[in-house]
């Protein structure tokens, strides 16, 4: 990794003055200019570019182990794209919409996308740098000043991408903060203009509360206990192989990943079998696969293991997918590696039953009929993503009405947040708002309206003293009488 010089953390005591001086410039500045927008957005892009190999090293060295070709993947190239898309889309989204019949109406009206002043990113662990730069570029279009809060959890990828953030920004316009819990919570109480948050339902009530201390607005990308269903037409072996795929994206450390799978009780064995074949052709020298990302810590690496050990000492019945000369080997504390496992007979007692993995295991339940399936995900907390493996059939369809999830994906991994301008994000305990695209323009923009009267004597003509007469409210008492009888009407009473 190239040596430079690296921002020193920042204190509590650091945050206000950052915020004040952004908050400041951009009052004093007013709503940037496209051609500022757009520059602001390529030095973004410079910056993570240019320190791309220091940011998968780094990010590397924070998880244990890391793919460096998946972390530049996952958490860099696609900034390139993404923020492509966020320039060309400029113009069209900062110009004034005009109201359809407003100038009809004798009321023209056009609303303005104001920027909100200062935003506020507080990124995940898991994808440190995708998931602020994402939003933060999504925020800088909509014309705003932004504070990043880097997640503790990667505190060298942190300082890296603090340090190629300054050589591009003045901390007025940009600054990416470093910092532990009591950093963490000060950024959470700033006044801004909005606070975007990524990471767990548990911090995400935090983040909220403090929040609305100073009813700042807030959009939470959370987490979930996300399900799979295996429909009766489904080709098995392919749903296992992407399944399994899906499972073992940055160690299972996703909040897209499936947590569990349901399928047909009558083809459970064949599922496992498939499943099983497909996590040992992905990973057939797990313990030592260079490509396996490692459980980020120590703590989560307890908590994971100790699911499986809770689920099994329940009654659950646990199958490892690794070749049986290397289950000895596994879990490895040093390594952080715990072998891909598939849990039976999960019942809702066991602790995995109710909380998100966030690592290699997936439990998997049999049903008899679709409501069976439709009750049990309609009556838990909703997922931010639901799979469905299978034909667009009546029973999808059947799932897709009576079900609420922050999106669906037929039959492969988290192709509903894939495209442009698709909003993304979670529903009740998955997460609140959206972004990606001009969703996340929208987000970070007050949509304000800006009319004109056109009107005959003007509104003020139509509700001063002078109009309300008895004439007037007879007038007024017959149309609500017209109204009532005719909703009567439709209703059949």
């Amino acid at each position: 990794m190239t040596t430079t010089l690296q921002p020193r953390e920042q204190t509590v005591a650091d945050l206000r003055p950052l915020f004040d001086a952004q908050r400041s410039a951009h009052l004093r500045e007013g709503p940037p200019s496209i051609e500022v927008r757009k520059d602001r957005l390529n030095r973004l892009l410079a910056a993570v570019l240019g320190a791309s190999d220091d940011l998968a090293e780094a990010m590397s060295a924070d998880f244990g182990h890391r793919p460096l070709a998946f972390s530049l993947s996952a958490d860099v190239v696609g900034a390139v794209d993404h923020i492509a898309h966020l320039k060309d889309s400029l113009e069209n989204w900062m110009t004034p919409v005009v109201v359809a019949g407003s100038a009809e109406a004798g009321i023209p009206t056009e609303i303005d996308a104001v920027p909100l002043g200062v935003v506020g990113v507080v990124g995940p662990w898991n994808f440190p740098v995708s998931l602020v730069v994402h939003p933060a570029a999504e925020a800088i279009a909509a014309g705003n000043r932004v504070m990043i809060k880097f997640s503790d959890g990667g505190p060298r990828a942190g300082a890296v991408l603090s340090a190629a953030v300054s050589r591009y920004f003045d901390p007025s316009e940009l600054v990416v903060v470093t910092g532990g819990l009591d950093v963490a919570a000060a950024f959470s109480s700033l006044p801004f203009g909005h606070l975007f948050f990524t990471g767990s339902p548990a911090v995400g009530t935090i983040v909220q509360r403090a929040a609305a201390e100073n009813l700042t607005p807030v959009t939470l990308e959370l987490g979930g206990k996300n399900p799979a269903v295996v429909a009766e037409d489904a080709d098995i072996e392919e749903a296992a192989r992407r399944i399994a795929g899906s499972r073992m994206s940055n160690g299972g450390q996703v909040c897209l990943c499936p947590d569990y799978v349901f399928v047909q009780a009558s083809r459970v064995d064949e599922l496992v079998a498939a499943l099983t074949s497909s996590l040992i052709a992905l990973h057939p020298h797990y313990s030592t696969d260079t490509a396996v990302t490692s459980i980020v810590d120590d703590r989560n690496f307890r908590r994971v293991t100790g699911l499986i050990a809770d689920a099994v000492a329940k009654g659950a019945r646990a199958v490892e997918a690794v070749p049986e000369d290397e289950r000895a080997l596994l879990p490895d504390p040093d390594t952080r590696r715990i072998a891909p496992t598939i849990l039976l007979d999960v019942t809702d007692e066991m602790d995995v039953a109710g909380e998100e993995v966030f690592g290699p295991v997936l439990t998997v339940m049999p049903y008899s009929s679709m409501d069976e399936v439709i009750e049990y995900i309609a009556t838990r907390p909703s997922p931010l993503v639901a799979y469905w493996y299978g034909d667009n059939s009546p029973s999808f369809r059947q799932f897709r009405s009576r079900t609420i999830s922050g999106g669906i994906s037929l039959n492969d991994f988290a192709v509903h947040a894939m495209l442009p301008d698709i909003p993304f994000g979670g529903v009740g305990r998955s997460g609140m708002g959206s972004y990606h695209g001009k969703a996340g323009f929208d987000t970070f923009s007050h949509h304000r309206a800006v009319a004109s009267s056109e009107i005959p004597g003007g509104v003020v003509g139509m509700i001063g003293p002078p109009s309300m007469t008895a004439e007037a409210a007879a007038d007024i008492r017959g149309r609500i009488a017209h109204a009532h009888s005719e909703v009567l009407r439709e209703i059949g009473r």
